[in-house]
């Protein structure tokens, strides 16, 4: 009664930050704060006036941070983290045919999905990372995860030709996906995907079951394409077309597609992706490790391709570390290009957090602190020796910031991480289930 009379309404938080960080609009608001309730922003404004407005159960102060979306990793595979550092200084088609197929053969299952994507949220919610776009066998196991620990994620259905420890092939890949896609939709914070691996794993057949599946059940389409040179010639070779042509002919282009990796474009691949409206998933740490080339990040931009970053899995990278991922975006465009204006910071910033989260089908809900979007938020901390002082927050977030900053992480307005500490883990605990898996992955990889 007292709050009706007085005018106030009652919220769940109010988190207080010296500046804020919304990335649309594009700027940045010194001593404002945010007003939550039932997981979404209903207001953002200067302090004083929300302090005014509203009264809260939690109030959090942030006199040292940046407020700002939570990140979002358009493209990875979680459950690899069981295989980070496994095979390290190859190129790709060594490292998956000799390396992390038969090792992937021996031990997927659905355990295993779910110890790796255990400890890749794990990593990713500490570094800031609030939503993620997975690609992996047993999506089922990484959905659950992902509702218990709290994250956000699209999970993606994979299909390949060959037999895996996931299906035999195509059809029994697509199978799984329309026999599960009913009981995933149930699940808090997740949504789906269709996710043929590659061109080259998948023919033409089981690229038309998936776009059909897609299309049905109005789901993205998540692909690898043109990740390198050897991938775009055997194709031309064999198919006397370009990758991205024989999808474009199979009518699996448009804005519900997300083309990972695209290092290798000449001029007919940029004007498919011009007329498309397919978004491309940029991976520079990856494709950097693997030397499978450069994606031309100022071209795309300048024509107008939308733009995510992802971190690809930690068996390729070797970490989720996506502040550090939208720095090497950021400087290794100005460093191809020759420009330094080719992908300024607030740009990676914003393909790091709205882009990616439109990318990935949760535009309208994520990626941006806006009243009406759910309460995906992080504080990194610039009163760092790395960050001081702070004359611009947002180029010392995109070319300073570590991740150890990253003191806070909401996910639709529940705390996960407080004062860069989990809130609903034991790292300890998680550490010592995962080391059986490890120790078995170690054992064979010997034995081989």
């Amino acid at each position: 009664m007292a709050l009706e009379k007085s005018g106030m309404q009652s919220v769940d938080l109010i988190i207080r930050a010296r500046w804020i960080v919304p990335i649309r609009p594009q700027t940045v608001f010194h001593d404002h704060a945010l007003a939550v309730h039932d997981g979404h922003i209903i207001a953002i404004g200067p302090a004083e006036d929300i302090r005014a407005r509203y009264v809260a159960s939690t109030t959090t102060r942030l006199d040292h941070h940046v407020l700002m979306p939570g990140l979002v990793n358009a493209h990875t595979h979680a459950a690899m983290t069981l295989m980070r550092g496994l095979a390290d200084d190859l190129p790709l088609m060594t490292w998956l045919n000799e390396h992390i197929w038969p090792v992937e053969g021996r031990f997927v299952s659905p355990e295993f999905v779910a110890m790796g994507t255990e400890l890749a949220i794990a990593e990713m919610l500490r570094g800031g990372t609030t939503t993620f776009n997975d690609m992996y066998f047993f999506p089922e196991a990484a959905a659950e995860v992902a509702h218990r620990m709290g994250m956000r994620a699209t999970v993606g259905h994979v299909v390949f030709d060959f037999p895996t420890a996931y299906a035999a092939n195509a059809d029994a890949c697509l199978q799984a996906a329309a026999d599960l896609l009913p009981r995933l939709r149930k699940i808090p914070l997740i949504r789906q995907s269709i996710a043929p691996h590659a061109p080259y794993t998948v023919s033409d057949a089981g690229l038309r079951g998936a776009r059909d599946l897609a299309k049905a059940e109005a789901l993205p389409v998540h692909m690898h394409v043109h990740e390198t040179a050897y991938e775009v010639q055997e194709a031309t070779d064999r198919d006397g077309m370009r990758p991205l042509a024989r999808l474009a002919r199979l009518g699996l282009l448009d804005q519900h597609f997300l083309a990972v990796h695209m290092t290798q474009l000449n001029d007919e691949d940029l004007a498919i992706c011009r007329g498309s409206g397919l978004y491309v998933a940029h991976c520079p740490e990856s494709n950097l490790k693997l030397a499978s080339g450069m994606t031309p990040v100022a071209t795309l931009r300048k024509q107008g391709t939308p733009l995510a970053i992802g971190t690809d899995g930690a068996a390729s990278n070797n970490d989720l570390d996506m502040l550090g991922e939208l720095r090497t975006a950021a400087l290794l465009a100005k460093g191809v290009s020759g420009d330094p204006t080719a992908f300024p910071a607030w740009e990676a910033l914003e393909a790091a957090t709205q882009g990616g989260a439109e990318a990935i089908g949760w535009g309208a809900e994520t990626g941006s602190l806006e009243p009406g979007k759910a309460a995906d938020c992080i504080a990194i901390d610039l009163e760092h020796p790395a960050t001081f002082p702070v004359y611009d927050p947002v180029s010392q977030v995109a070319y300073c910031a570590g991740r150890d900053q990253v003191s806070h992480v909401w996910v639709q307005g529940k705390l996960r991480i407080a004062e860069g500490r989990a809130v609903d883990w034991d790292t300890q605990d998680l550490f010592a289930r995962a080391r059986g898996w490890v120790q078995r992955i170690r054992e064979k990889d010997n034995d081989a």
